[in-house]
């Protein structure tokens, strides 16, 4: 059975902007979950076209041993908790999905995202078909709550509600501040992220679905508090200087990956 979601997540920033907020924070994320022998082994970024949809091509390999639930590492043969993910960002739409070599084609998770100009009203922006697009789950996530973040991933320097940027005076977001949005100073946009789910494995389906769908919301929360957070270290990068970020990046996980200790969301506490 596959399973879907779509989150919606409204940001103070155009849809412009997060073009590159977007891909400096993943990169720094990157940084933030590498060390110890785990951690993001980037293979390949490179730019691709193909039936007339232009964008840039990542494969990643997602070392992730310590941050899958306790049940699963003792059931799973060694080696075997290492995904693929491959992404095509032909932004405003971008396209990624995760594999996973020892369960085949028992297991993939889908993320397609279109970026928007409004406030997440547009219903179905994905085109399912309607019968689809009834089962679909819809979950908003407020980056400017408190009470979505879990708390051992709370940080003060991370939290939306406390921080206004220097250089666009946007922020702190209060409990109302999507009703201040879309003016000249604090322009906003959504990320409709259209998630599916298959799992397919005796006696562990359940359990399992549950722990991915609770760790996507975590990551897509986590991830844009981080960016908006982070707003004054990219609002004035360009696609260039992301670019060679991304280079220097690459370089730095894999050295990263090999020393150290192990960094980043644990799963730990999913038991």
């Amino acid at each position: 059975m596959v399973l879907i979601k779509e989150f919606r997540v409204v940001l103070p920033c155009s849809v412009q902007e997060y073009q590159v907020g977007q891909l400096y924070s993943v990169a720094e994320a990157s940084k933030n979950e590498t060390g110890g022998g785990e951690g993001i082994e980037v293979l390949k970024n490179e730019p691709y076209e193909k039936d007339g949809e232009k964008g840039q091509y990542t494969h990643k390999i997602y070392h992730l041993k310590s941050k899958v639930p306790a049940f699963m590492r003792m059931i799973a043969p060694e080696g075997s908790l290492v995904f693929h993910e491959k992404a095509w960002n032909a932004y405003p739409y971008c396209r990624t999905i995760v594999t996973n070599e020892y369960m085949k084609d028992d297991f993939f998770i889908k993320i397609e995202t279109w970026h928007k100009p409004d406030l997440g009203t547009l219903e179905n922006v994905h085109g399912l078909d309607p019968n689809t697009w009834k089962t679909a789950e819809i979950v908003h996530i407020d980056i400017a709550d408190r009470s979505q973040v879990e708390p051992a991933d709370y940080k003060a320097d991370e939290d939306p509600a406390l921080l206004q940027s220097v250089k666009t005076k946007r922020g702190p977001l209060g409990p109302n501040w999507k009703e201040l949005a879309n003016s000249p100073d604090c322009p906003q946009m959504c990320a409709y992220k259209l998630v599916t789910i298959k799992f397919k494995w005796w006696g562990l389906q359940s359990k399992v679905e549950n722990f991915i769908w609770k760790q996507e919301k975590r990551i897509f929360t986590n991830f844009h508090c981080q960016l908006f957070c982070w707003i004054d270290k990219w609002i004035d990068l360009t696609m260039e200087d992301i670019r060679r970020m991304e280079d220097e990046t690459q370089k730095e996980l894999e050295t990263m990956r090999k020393k150290g200790q192990v960094r980043g969301t644990s799963a730990a506490s999913d038991e």
